[in-house]
């Protein structure tokens, strides 16, 4: 049978939905860090329990640039427009970028494209204080949205949030850690280093630098996890069917267990049925052999994650 990793949130952190995940066999229910509030976690956590025995979880933020808060929650850009990104992190109402230093990074000429290509801007000019930015694609943007730069830039593996969250995972005994953008066999390493019992480590394939070091990361991971949207940042997205074939081949020759994520069955986020593409998208990911799928929008915040799930299963049984 397909093993589930279940995303949480406002649709699933209810009593009524975690009383019922233990019947259907979830191997995690997923806490996605770059969702959550660091404050919440224990309370999150101690909730979770509370209804339901399924491991939980904790899915970093990981080495990604993103927009800080915004004090207006939204931010509307104009193509053609002139635009600043402030370097304080101070909370107003300007655009600013997490992680806080990433700033010495990011050059004159660097094209960002934010929140899935949502928007796209240009750096055209570096003060002391601000980068001006000429919006190239405009739209409206919102507080942490991942933000794709066209070169490679290092980002330390894990934020400041990460690690209060890793912290408080090794207090409430949470043996499952997702680690997003993970680049190389290193980062899995350092993540072990921070606790003092075994703990079972996902990693995201989601960047070039993954995909250049993927030999290495496939025999230090537990399991990989093909995180099919933030790849599709990296690499043309007419590209990452054969990609994705390419992996779990690759997982299952070594035999490291694979999963893959991302717009399953986006479409049930509002609809109580998927499309016949996605009912095609899912058999044919398990027929390659993939060990396991992750919903996430699906169960975090749409109208019908128990039907998501039921589908993904009777999808199952038919392979």
């Amino acid at each position: 049978m397909t093993k589930l990793f279940i995303t949480l949130g406002p649709s699933t952190l209810n009593k009524k939905f975690l009383t019922s995940v233990d019947s259907k066999k979830i191997k995690l229910l997923r806490i996605n860090l770059s969702h959550t509030d660091i404050k919440d976690l224990p309370w999150l956590v101690r909730f979770i329990r509370k209804y339901s025995k399924t491991p939980i979880c904790f899915d970093s933020e990981g080495a990604q640039i993103r927009t800080s808060k915004l004090k207006g929650k939204t931010k509307k850009l104009i193509s053609n427009k002139i635009i600043k990104i402030n370097k304080s992190n101070i909370e107003n109402n300007d655009i600013t970028l997490l992680p806080k230093d990433i700033y010495k990074q990011i050059s004159k000429g660097d094209t960002l494209s934010i929140d899935f290509n949502s928007v796209v801007v240009k750096v055209v000019r570096e003060n002391t204080t601000h980068f001006e930015c000429k919006v190239l694609q405009g739209g409206t943007i919102g507080s942490n949205k991942s933000i794709a730069v066209d070169r490679d830039i290092a980002i330390p593996p894990f934020t400041d949030k990460d690690l209060k969250a890793f912290e408080i995972g090794s207090k409430l005994n949470i043996k499952n850690y997702a680690l997003s953008f993970t680049s190389r066999a290193m980062d899995i390493r350092q993540l072990r280093s921070f606790f003092k019992s075994k703990i079972i480590i996902t990693s995201k394939i989601e960047s070039k630098m993954a995909l250049k070091n993927l030999s290495e990361i496939l025999k230090e991971a537990d399991n990989i996890l093909i995180d099919r949207g933030d790849l599709s940042k990296e690499i043309p997205l007419h590209e990452i069917p054969k990609k994705q074939k390419e992996i779990i081949k690759r997982a299952r020759k070594i035999k490291t267990p694979v999963y893959v994520a991302t717009n399953l069955l986006e479409s049930m986020v509002t609809r109580m049925e998927p499309t016949r593409a996605e009912v095609n998208d899912v058999y044919n990911t398990i027929i390659d052999g993939a060990t396991g799928l992750v919903l996430a929008a699906e169960t975090a915040i749409g109208k019908y994650p128990e039907k998501c799930i039921d589908m993904i299963l009777k999808i199952s049984k038919t392979t």
